[in-house]
């Protein structure tokens, strides 16, 4: 999938003139071959970890320091998620574990803290919010997640929907054009391509025939002979 994510990429940008972004949610493995797909294309991807990942996150260990319902607990959430964009995951992580520590929590109440610290630790490299910001980068993934549920969920995941793979790829394509405001400029090209394939190719030097009206006059003479409709319907 990161392969064909990144040949359709290329196709955009053949010659790397623009900024290359991975937003992700963390996955290691996917990280792995987004980078092994970047140094294989000789171009510099910025991967970014999915902001809402973090906060995930966050809420979890929130939980290891005060009750669930606690406006605490909010207000705790709140200051390491703006530490965090303003690019400080590894002074948040490493001030998690002291914290459980002091306040003697069991290894069991302490997992979930010491998980996000581990993961602000281990992905802080991707969690450079603060250019990402500076740059209009998107740190989010609702905006995917929201295109996917309208032109895959809405269309496909309706009562009585039966399909192979084939006529899904087509429709979604189409929606993606509408949806983009691109059908018309699609369309037009289409029809041109399709008379170019069925048509002009079928003639010489891909020149059509043009057609000219014939009248009765430059017909052949016996052309114009009306004859018996018993041999008309045996012709």
């Amino acid at each position: 999938m990161i392969g064909q994510i990144s040949e359709q990429a290329e196709r955009r940008d053949p010659c790397h003139r623009q900024t290359w972004i991975a937003l992700v949610d963390g996955n290691a493995h996917q990280i792995t071959r987004i980078t092994a797909e970047a140094r294989q294309r000789k171009l510099t991807v910025a991967v970014v970890i999915d902001f809402l990942g973090v906060l995930e996150y966050l809420w979890s260990a929130a939980l290891c320091f005060h009750k669930e319902g606690n406006p605490a607990a909010e207000q705790w959430v709140h200051d390491k998620a703006l530490a965090v964009l303003d690019g400080k995951a590894g002074i948040v992580a490493a001030a998690i574990r002291p914290a459980a520590t002091k306040r003697n929590r069991t290894p069991e109440k302490r997992l979930n803290a010491d998980r996000a610290a581990g993961y602000l630790l281990n992905k802080k490299r991707h969690l450079d919010h603060p250019t990402a910001l500076t740059n209009g980068w998107p740190i989010g993934t609702g905006i995917i997640k929201g295109a996917c549920r309208h032109l895959v969920k809405d269309r496909m995941d309706i009562t009585g929907a039966r399909c192979g793979l084939d006529g899904p790829e087509a429709i979604l394509k189409l929606r993606a054009l509408t949806s983009n405001g691109a059908f018309d400029a699609y369309w037009t090209y289409h029809l041109a391509h399709e008379r170019h394939r069925d048509h002009d190719l079928r003639y010489a030097n891909n020149v059509v025939a043009e057609r000219h009206a014939v009248t009765a006059d430059k017909l052949h003479p016996l052309a114009s002979t009306a004859l018996p409709l018993r041999t008309q319907q045996q012709a």
